[in-house]
């Protein structure tokens, strides 16, 4: 009885990456469900803003990047002074 190496090596190589690529696929279908079921259950709740605290809003935004930006510079400055 002979036994032909490089086509048990191909049956092999066939059933592995067939099972590999169902766990896959079994895996991008239970993510696609876990994402509707979060959207449902916890759904993401926007905010708009309108009118005088638009603006507001607007003018607290850039006054925190600001003082990021701020912070950022400071943190250089000391790091290549030492």
């Amino acid at each position: 009885m002979e036994v032909n190496l490089v086509t048990e090596g191909l049956k092999f190589m066939v059933l592995g990456m067939t099972t590999v690529f169902l766990f896959l696929l079994l895996l991008i279908w239970v993510l696609k469900i876990q994402a509707k079921l979060v959207q449902k259950f916890f759904p993401v709740k926007t905010t708009t803003a309108t009118g005088v605290g638009a603006a507001s809003v607007a003018a607290s935004g850039s006054k925190d990047d600001a003082e990021v930006i701020a912070a950022i510079t400071a943190a250089i400055t000391d790091y290549r002074k030492h």
